[in-house]
């Protein structure tokens, strides 16, 4: 079924159990397509598809790996040379 956005909000609880029944919900907005609402199978996360399943199979190398930490400071660093 597709719903609009506005139509989503006030019918979120429904359209929630109808996601977990197994229904695919897509939310539009003016008519358009935007997001897909999708239930989870016993409560686990869906398995991972496309580029989310091949960097699990296929991790970084320890070399290459960095913290989140790590990443945020290089990103204020960068951004700190464009002054």
């Amino acid at each position: 079924m597709q719903v609009n956005i506005l139509d989503a909000k006030n019918r979120l609880s429904q359209l929630v159990k109808a996601a977990q029944a197994g229904e695919e919900v897509v939310l539009a907005n003016r008519g358009r397509p935007v997001a897909r609402l999708v239930g989870i199978a016993d409560g686990r996360e869906p398995a991972a598809s496309g580029v989310v399943a091949w960097l699990r199979e296929h991790p970084l190398p320890a070399h290459a790996r960095r913290s989140a930490a790590e990443i945020d400071a290089d990103l204020q660093a960068e951004r700190g040379a464009w002054d």
